[in-house]
Formats: structure tokens, sequence, C-alpha cells
């Protein structure tokens, strides 16, 4: 392993001088320190290892762990051509970012899986997504102690010590929901962050000190010495399975080169490097100690190093004729799904209304003797008298029907985030407590109550923590598509304490990666009074980041979402709520979903649903034309067509009825991303042909969908009527809401009907 090590990075740098490749140099004992723990993994029952790791000495760790094809990975150094098949659906990301998976024989006959997680620059980034699809892992086999999956994360000095999202996947790892069971962590330790010396990286002795925070061993170990990292990896191995607890290994090393090969690091270390100039690399080491301790001749080492020389230069020459194939990006979980290139049809996501009824009764059942607060007792008594008649459904009950029928129909859902058993609006109450008894208070989750046969569902309160448990739940939800995984946001701005993960992983994973996901966020978005915090979910960020075309009209509608990075959802009714949950389980690809929920229409008695709206033939609707025909004039007489998104609805309605308006067409876009061309086109040219356009948002112009449906809309216009809309909304503000008061807000808000309706 240390032969490899060494001349992989070697031929690399022979071959590639120019390139970047992150080498392990310097640190080589890593890779038979892996392989240590990968073995005596296997030996005490592990059958799934999940790594995650930096780019530095990751293609030796694909190369020699993971056992990647060398014509695979000197492939990805020639490049495809430009505009080759290869490329044609996603981005691609540098080779140093690539995960992969293969199944591996130990030296005991043992096979054992291994998922290595793809990973941008962003140091740390991936650790909890590791976590996440280590416990999806176990959960999906039933494991309930780590016994079979082992998480393995490998890191950089700097980086363990300095970056918050350590501490965030450390806090995790006894939490009865996040647990899996004891993570093994390497941190490759070359003494120095970029250009930063120790002393002014840390406030700690040691880089791994954050991690006496949860108790974890700490094994500082030189890297120069092989025989004495393997013992090390040996004894951490054996502490994890033994215990079920967090290992760290500091494996104290150096840095051969700069921060990548071709930068010069004597310019800021020039002492450090004068040392590591003279200094023999690992691999001298250990074999001039063989040597003389007669363990090997000169020659066999040689030969050795020779049978290793031989099999780079044949990966080499192989990689001149090698072309990427779809089966090396997909794992077995998600086999028969399609990939971008691939077109799946709509389906509906309506359910019987005798399905309906049985999960919303479910949905208040209590076992016998159970006491439950008395405004909860309030709340249940309505929720069965909405189960009973299908009407009058409001919005938690549409979210509990969504997630009853799919448990009822095999599909695993997984909600998780800071308060979620509750809701941070107590709408939810998926989890009830015992009023009477103590010691512990018995608690009571009615989903996990609908039949024998149903699949499981967790909803689990999240540590404060929003990176960490976003990248968990995004790692959960790659796993397998055959689970509903959700991340609800306290409050939506909470959002932009996890931003890493959305613009790194979930918005743009599938480009980069070709991984799907299907993981669902909830974002809590509304103006209300509050101020400017807690006010918005900054539905602007999230728009921007779309990849669908502002400036032209799709040929095909039905791939627009296939062909799209990721849907943005505004609903205004609890059965599209209901229905868009569905809909990310009753298709055959994954795409990440977001979703900006309301929070005062959790309990406005306006904003219900039916059965009607939820049966089978119902589905999701993109576009909800107007609701009140009946009370307008005819359309061709509609002088003024507002097109909205979300709870703001429910203001412009109210307002056009004090007004007695019959002229003044209102629909709701629910779907903003990929933007409903077609249905927009129906409205604003077929039905309403003679009505001014007025775009509506409550928030400032330079947020909000604004910026974002303006063009499309022109697009939508520009070939039948030429026209443009008009913006109603809140003037441009650095603050999204404002802090004076209530009475600040509602004049802004009559404002903003003013201007609607003048």
């Amino acid at each position: 392993r240390l032969t490899w090590a060494h001349h992989f990075e070697n031929f690399l740098g022979l071959k590639w001088t120019a390139q970047k490749r992150f080498g392990l140099d310097g640190l080589e004992s890593l890779i038979p320190g892996m392989k240590t723990v990968i073995d005596v993994a296997a030996e005490l029952g592990v059958s799934d290892v999940v790594l995650g790791m930096p780019h530095r000495g990751r293609l030796s760790v694909l190369a020699t762990t993971m056992r990647k094809d060398l014509d695979k990975i000197f492939y990805d150094f020639h490049g495809p051509p430009a505009q080759s098949d290869d490329v044609l659906h996603g981005s691609g990301d540098v080779k140093y970012h690539l995960g992969s998976s293969t199944d591996r024989g130990t030296h005991t006959g043992n096979m054992i899986h291994m998922s290595l997680v793809a990973n941008p620059s962003h140091l740390e980034a991936a650790n909890t997504v590791v976590c996440g699809k280590t416990r999806a892992k176990l959960d999906y086999s039933g494991d309930k102690t780590g016994e079979t999956c082992l998480a393995f994360l490998i890191h950089g000095d700097a980086a363990f010590s300095g970056q918050g999202i350590v501490y965030e996947t450390l806090v995790m790892t006894d939490l009865p929901d996040y647990t899996t069971g004891g993570v093994i962590h390497i941190v490759c330790n070359n003494q120095v962050g970029f250009t930063t010396d120790p002393q002014y990286a840390r406030s700690a002795p040691y880089c791994t000190d954050v991690a006496k925070g949860v108790g974890a061993p700490i094994f500082h170990v030189n890297a120069d010495d092989a025989e004495a990292v393997v013992r090390v990896c040996r004894l951490a191995m054996e502490f994890r399975q033994t215990f079920k607890k967090d290992v760290v290994i500091d494996l104290v090393g150096y840095r051969q080169y700069g921060h990548n090969e071709g930068d010069e690091p004597r310019f800021t270390q020039p002492y450090m490097y004068s040392k590591i100039d003279k200094h023999p690399d690992s691999l001298t080491i250990y074999k001039d100690k063989l040597i003389s301790e007669g363990f090997c001749t000169t020659e066999e080492l040689q030969a050795v190093s020779d049978r290793v020389m031989s099999i780079l230069r044949e990966g080499f020459e192989a990689s001149k004729t090698y072309s990427v194939k779809e089966s090396d990006w997909l794992d077995a979980n998600w086999e028969g799904f399609l990939s971008a290139g691939e077109t799946s049809l709509i389906q509906e996501t309506g359910v019987s209304e005798d399905i309906l009824k049985k999960v919303g009764k479910a949905l208040t059942d209590l076992p016998e003797g159970f006491t439950i607060h008395s405004r909860l007792k309030k709340i249940f008594e309505e929720r069965t008298k909405m189960g009973e008649t299908g009407k009058g459904i409001d919005w938690g009950t549409a979210e509990g029907m969504a997630f009853g029928t799919l448990l009822l129909e095999g599909c695993h859902v997984r909600l998780s985030g800071q308060d979620v058993q509750r809701g941070t609006f107590s709408h939810r109450h998926s989890v009830v407590h015992d009023q009477l008894r103590h010691n512990p208070t018995p608690s009571h989750t009615p989903l996990h109550h609908l039949e024998d046969s149903q699949a499981k569902f967790c909803v689990s309160n999240s540590p404060l923590s929003e990176y960490g448990v976003l990248g968990y739940e995004y790692g959960y939800s790659l796993e397998s598509p055959q689970s509903l995984v959700l991340w609800e946001a306290q409050f939506g701005d909470f959002a932009n304490g996890a931003q890493i993960m959305f613009d790194q992983f979930i918005s743009s994973g599938e480009s980069k990666w070709r991984r799907q996901s299907g993981l669902v966020v909830l974002l809590p978005h509304g103006y209300e009074g509050a101020g400017p915090e807690h006010s918005s979910g900054r539905l602007e960020r999230f728009l921007q980041m779309c990849d669908d075309r502002p400036d032209e009209f799709p040929e095909d509608s039905s791939r627009a979402i296939q062909n799209s990075n990721w849907q943005i959802v505004n609903c205004s009714t609890p059965a599209n709520y209901f229905h868009v949950l569905r809909r990310q389980i009753h298709r055959d690809f994954r795409k990440p979903l977001i979703i900006f929920t309301p929070k005062s229409l959790l309990k406005l008695r306006d904003c219900v649903s039916s059965y009607e709206e939820m049966n089978e033939g119902t589905k999701f609707l993109s576009v909800i034309p107007e609701r009140h025909d009946d009370q307008l004039v005819s359309p061709d007489k509609i002088q003024r067509l507002v097109l909205c998104s979300g709870k703001v609805y429910y203001d412009l309605i109210k307002e056009r009825k004090a007004r007695k308006v019959d002229d003044v067409a209102i629909v709701t876009i629910e779907q903003l991303s990929p933007f409903p061309f077609e249905k927009i086109r129906d409205q604003a040219s077929v039905k309403y042909p003679n009505a001014e356009v007025v775009w509506v948002q409550e928030e400032p112009m330079n947020m909000g969908a604004w910026s974002y449906v303006q063009p499309r809309i022109v697009t939508t216009l520009k070939d039948t009527r030429g026209i443009e809309p008009r913006y109603a909304g809140r003037d441009p503000s650095a603050s999204p809401a404002t802090g004076f008061g209530m009475a600040t807000h509602k004049a802004q808000l009559a404002e903003l009907l003013e201007d609607v309706f003048k």
C-alpha cells in the first residue's frame, strides 16, 4: 500500500506536471492505515463503509482504497473532448471532487461495499452527508446499533479545528435519530493550513482537541512510522466496533509541496520546507527499516515497485481510449430510475377517499388512557371531523395525509429539523405527550400506527444546527429513491446558515456528479409584521440558482422538471401541498424540491381543502386559475390579470371582495420553477386576452420572485400579445421587512393592495 501511494503520486506528477492533484505526498501512510481500518471492519462484521474526505489525497484513495480503475482516473486528467456525449447532461466536476463506489474483497475473504461521497472544495462540507448516507443504510437494513455500516471521515488539520461543521457533525454522534454507531476520523495533519502556521490557526494545543467534547479517544501517530499507523488504525476500529463511539486519529506528517503542486510554499514557510527538502519519504524510511531488519531484500522491494509501475503504465495507455458509461455513476438502489436524457410521464397523485379517511382517523387515534393537552384536544377533535367529512382540511392535516398515504404504499418518510415534532407554529403535532404521567413522559406518534405492514416513519427534533443537519438529510436522501426525506427550517431565513449545502450539493449535485436526490426542504415564509427576521425565506436566492432559461419558450414542457436542477414551489392550498409531496415519490426520477410554506395560513379558515381535491384522478397544479369565475365578468372583459404566489393570494381576494371589484382575475403560480410557461400563456393570452398583466408580491422589489418571473412572463407573451407585466409590491429594500411594528406593516400592505386595484 505504501508503495502504491508513493508511486501513484509520483506517476501523476511526471505525466501531468502542470495539473493540480492535491497529492498525498508526506502522508502516504494514510493508505495502509485506511486499508487496515477496512480490513478490520470486515473482520468485525461491517459490510458497508461510507467514506468522506477533502480533495487532498483523494486521487490516491480512489486508486488504492476504492480501487477505481486507473484508466478512469487518468481519463479525467485527459478530459473529455469539448461537447462530447460524456458532458451533455451536466457540468461535471474536477477529478479530485468525484466520488465512487465498489465492492472490495479483504484478506479474510469477506466482501465489503465502499462508497466515497463526492464533495466540493468547501472543506469538511461532506461530513454530515456521509453520516446521513450511513444512517440511511443502517435504517434500511434494520441495524439499530451500527454493527454493519461504518462512517469513515478523512480531515485536514486546519479544517478540523477551524470549520464549524466539524462540531455540528460531532454533536450528532450520540443522538438517537442521528447516530451511526461511531465514526472513524483520521486527520491528515500536515502542520500547515494553506500558508497558515498552527499557532495562528487554532487556540488549542492539538488540532483534534475539538473531539474531546464528545469524549472520543484521540490517537496521535507519526505518519513516517507506517507500522505504528497500522497498529493505531486497528485499535481505533476495534474500539469503535466494541463501544460504538467516535474515534479520532491524528496522523502527523507534512505536505511535500505547496497547497497544490504549482504553489510555492517557501514564500511563507521557508524553515519548514528547508527541513522537508532534506527529509526522506515514508516509503524510503520503511524500505530501509525492512532491509536493515532482514525482512526483505532490495531485489524483492524493487520487484514490488516494478509491478506497481507496470500497472500504472497499463492504466495510462488504456485511458487514451476510455469512454464514460452511465453505469459508472449509478448506485444499485437507483437502477430503473431515469437519467437526465430519458423522459418521465406525469402521474396522478390522488388517493381514494377510503384511504384518506383511514389515514385521517389514524392521525388522531390515541392509546387508551392517554391524556393530551386540553388545547391540543380541541385541535384533534377538529382533525377528526376533517377526516370524517373530508371538508375543511387544513395544512397540518393535509401533510399528515400525504405522509400517511405514502407510508401505506411502502415509502419510508423521514422529517427532520428544529422542533418539527410539534412544528414551530404548533400546527403539526406528529408526536404528542401524556399530560398526567411523568418520568419519563410517555409519547405517542400516530403515524406509527397505521397498519402492521406500513413503512417506517421518523420525525426527529434536530440539534440547533442548519448546515450540519441539512447535509445529513441530503446524504440520507442519496441512499435510496424509495423514501421521502424532508428537512424543515424553524424559520425560512434560517436556511442561510446552510447556504453551502444549497450551493454546493443540493442545487448542483446532479449536474456535477450525476447523483439524483429527492430531498424536500420546507422553508416557512410570509409577511405578518414580525420584522426583518423570520419574514422571508429568501425566495429570490433559490430562484437565482435555477437553471431554466428565461428567454426561451420550452418546446417540450413535459420535460421541464427533468431538465431543471431543482423545483421551487409556493403552494396556496393544503391539497396542492399534499400533491406536491406525493409527486416527489410518484415519478421515476428524483429532483430536489424547495417548498416555501406558510405561517398564518396554517390556521386561516379560508385556507382549507377537501377530499374532492385529493381524490383519485387529481394531481398537483402548477398554476391554479381564478377560483371565483362566477363572481366576475366574462373573461374577455377582465381588465386586469393578477399573477401571484403563496400567502398574498388571500390578502388579494379579501381586498377584491371588500372593494366589490369584478373585473380583476387572480391566478396563483404554485410552481415558480421550472416556470409554467404554457399554463401562464393559457391564462394571459387565451383566457384573458384583453387584460393588463400585474405581478404582485409581498417582498421588496429586489427580493421575492419578481426578478425571476418578469423575464419569463415577457417570453411567454412576446409572440402573442407583446406586453410586459407591471410590478405591484414593496419598494426595493436592504432589509426583507419593516421592523417598525404592525402599524407600518399594515400600511405597506394597504399601499400594495391599492397599487393592485387602483
